[in-house]
């Protein structure tokens, strides 16, 4: 250790990493963890002090083994994409990490690094969701100016038609052109999703979430119930809180109508959570926290054929879906410069908004994240 150098520095310099870092008594008892294993293994620090290795996790017999035999020996090691299961929870994670000894003064213990290859997956998934998600709207941007001038006219016309017709059960039928023509008017727009510039306030999320498990209760009657699980420690977000009630809202009514239209449902619920994550990365960007906003409900789920589109305009599960609410919603968190995540299997659909503190205010046209 370079005398030069402070020990807070090291300290500040390992609590920057992405990388999750443990270190491990004699014992194998955890006496430090950085808050990129915190944010890992989804517990604090507090919780985990001084417990046992095998708290955290638990693998294959041989792997304790394996510990000891590098502490005794000080003899390093490296496994590849190995599942760790954590104890208490169905949750695994294919992870490689690399144990290294250390020995100060006659005391000998084991640097951990855990390097998830899950989050590896999760940023291919997210960039190509999102270069979808902007392909898709320069598409629909150019098929609603080819689509809306024709409209002008045909709506012009007969107008103009109308006022020369005496008869008022001619008129009728200009009528209808009329009002058929706004209605594929109001189509397009709502296909182009919100356009105006979000109005950035300091806000609490919860109160966001109170609006929408208030209006969810008002919907079901009551056949649903509608839980919270928040984290009270959370600090406000810097954002437009009409059009994350928006967003959020559109998630939730898809849950609740999914749990009312299910036939074989039992004990329907929607459970509405927060979280805070550090050291996350949204595409290549990475921020130093992040909200997350979870949406979750036990449902029938969502079919794999249709979770490639979801956030597709015009695609919906529903037969008297429109398929604009949740291309709306993730075009609202775009814009945010965030991004709405799924997960979905028959019982359990999770929809995760990623909400980042701390960035630059959205600027006119700036309808997406910012490039990662």
């Amino acid at each position: 250790m370079n005398p030069k150098f402070p020990l807070d520095i090291y300290k500040k310099a390992l609590e920057s990493l992405t990388t999750a870092v443990l270190l491990l008594d004699e014992g194998l008892r955890i006496q430090y963890l950085n808050p990129a294993a915190e944010q890992f293994f989804a517990t604090s620090s507090s919780h985990l002090i001084t417990a046992p290795i095998t708290q955290l996790l638990h693998e294959e017999d041989e792997a304790y083994a394996e510990l000891e035999n590098a502490l005794r020996n000080q003899h390093g090691f490296t496994k590849r994409e190995v599942q760790l299961h954590f104890p208490n929870s169905s949750q695994a994670a294919t992870v490689d990490y690399t144990v290294t000894p250390l020995v100060e003064n006659q005391s000998r213990s084991l640097l951990v690094e855990i390097r998830p290859l899950d989050r590896l997956l999760r940023i291919s998934r997210e960039d190509g969701l999102l270069s979808a998600h902007q392909a898709t709207r320069a598409l629909v941007r150019g098929v609603a100016h080819e689509v809306k001038n024709p409209l002008g006219g045909i709506r012009g016309a007969a107008q103009l038609l109308s006022r020369e017709l005496e008869s008022d059960e001619l008129k009728d039928y200009t009528n209808v052109i009329i009002a058929e023509a706004d209605r594929l008017r109001n189509l397009v727009d709502r296909m182009l999703g919100p356009r105006v510039i979000p109005q950035l306030n300091d806000m609490n999320i919860h109160q966001v979430l109170e609006r929408i498990k208030s209006i969810i209760e008002v919907e079901s009657k009551g056949s649903v119930s509608v839980k919270r699980d928040y984290d009270p420690s959370l600090p406000e977000l810097h954002a437009d809180s009409d059009q994350l009630i928006q967003a959020t809202l559109n998630i939730a009514r898809n849950a609740l109508q999914a749990l009312q239209e299910n036939p074989d449902q039992k004990n329907p619920s929607i459970v509405l959570r927060t979280r805070p994550l550090r050291q996350f990365t949204i595409g290549s960007t990475r921020h130093k926290l992040i909200l997350l906003v979870e949406i979750e409900d036990n449902g029938p789920g969502i079919s794999k054929e249709l979770m490639e589109t979801i956030f597709f305009p015009m695609v919906s599960g529903r037969a008297a879906g429109t398929g604009l609410g949740l291309s709306i919603s993730q075009s609202i968190i775009n814009q945010h410069h965030g991004l709405i995540e799924c997960e979905s299997e028959p019982g359990k659909t999770v929809f995760r908004l990623l909400l980042p503190y701390e960035v630059d205010e959205p600027q006119a046209g700036d309808n997406h994240a910012q490039s990662r």
